[in-house]
């Protein structure tokens, strides 16, 4: 059984912050992810993309991002269960929870937060035959490390914003790029659609609109794709090494759907006005997976959001005691393994 006092559901930034929150109140945290490593959606599905709201950082890729939260939270020494999905909850008589995962991982706690984004992701399959066939053998559903095209020739489909990004950044780096589109027009950012435009009338991506993938050929690895022409019903076969359908991802709640907890469009109703608590007290949740009146599905709210949410987590665990909040610039901030951050004193010298 592994215990501490703030459960974490979900290690994407959010989850990552609460844990910083958390070390400067001394409550130590422990997360759980399905995802084989830290970083949530910024991770997984778009590490190599810049993100530009993050305060005090006018331009932050979004696997940047995650290493230095990693870092941030390192000397508070934080626990993971990764690849494993958090599936029941039980609340025991002494009123803390114990969360079991689908590979039988038990873990207990008094405060249980989540944090999992927007759920479970599966990604949304085109519909052909042999499909499965391929995948990871030359079809994926997301970019996790450009530089494994390089040199490659890539057919990208889709007609929104990670199609066409993809495809400008890909452009640089494989030996061929190819996107596909059942519609003349796309619903991405109009800079992006004017780049790819360019990028096209520059001989750097084939662009084939309207369109849709019909076939993919290969024996043991992808070798070829048969586009179809969605207008003309024309069919062509394109030599591809990798072919990456962006048809977006569907979200999910998963098990925790099943908690008892108040649900409303696919997400946990909290009470925004104090600390993001659920409808069973000692449960929270904070940042994408919560909905409340002006709800925002942004990186900084959910910093906020877990920030709030660890002092009600404070004062449930230590309700005999008062926290006395203190800015770092004046308590520091002290690790649980023995260092010590802190602005330099100020020396003072008598003046004779």
């Amino acid at each position: 059984m592994i215990k501490t006092d703030i459960l974490i559901i979900g290690a994407g930034p959010t989850g990552l912050f609460a844990v910083f929150e958390a070390g400067l109140l001394q409550l130590k945290c422990h997360l759980i992810d399905a995802l084989p490593q830290p970083g949530g959606q910024c991770a997984e599905i778009y590490p190599k993309k810049p993100i530009y709201d993050i305060p005090g950082y006018p331009e932050v890729l979004a696997g940047e991002l995650v290493d230095n939260l990693m870092e941030q939270i390192k000397p508070f020494q934080p626990g993971f269960t990764l690849g494993e999905r958090a599936e029941t909850i039980e609340k025991q008589e002494d009123g803390s929870f114990v969360v079991t995962t689908n590979k039988g991982t038990r873990h207990q706690a008094p405060v249980v937060a989540i944090a999992g984004g927007l759920g479970s992701f599966e990604p949304r399959k085109p519909l052909l035959d042999n499909l499965s066939k391929f995948e990871d053998n030359g079809v994926a559903y997301m970019i996790k490390e450009p530089e494994m095209y390089r040199n490659k020739k890539v057919l990208i489909a889709g007609g929104g914003d990670s199609a066409l990004d993809w495809s400008i950044f890909l452009a640089e780096v494989a030996d061929e790029v190819t996107l596909v589109h059942r519609r003349s027009e796309f619903r991405g950012a109009l800079d992006s659609v004017e780049k790819v435009q360019q990028l096209k009338n520059q001989g750097k991506i084939n662009l084939i609109t309207p369109g849709e993938v019909v076939a993919l050929h290969g024996r043991d690895q992808l070798e070829k794709v048969t586009v179809k022409n969605t207008d003309t019903s024309e069919e062509t076969d394109v030599q591809v090494d990798n072919f990456i359908p962006l048809f977006g991802l569907s979200p999910k709640l998963g098990p925790i759907a099943n908690w008892g907890l108040e649900i409303e469009k696919n997400a946990i109703k909290v009470d925004n006005t104090l600390d993001y608590q659920t409808n069973i007290p000692g449960i929270y949740a904070i940042g994408d997976v919560n909905t409340y009146p002006g709800k925002l599905k942004l990186i900084l709210c959910g910093f906020h959001e877990a920030t709030l949410m660890c002092q009600s987590a404070y004062q449930r665990i230590h309700p005999d005691k008062k926290y006395v909040m203190k800015y770092t610039t004046v308590g520091g901030v002290t690790g649980f393994d023995g260092s010590k951050k802190e602005a330099p004193k100020a020396v003072v010298k008598a003046i004779n």
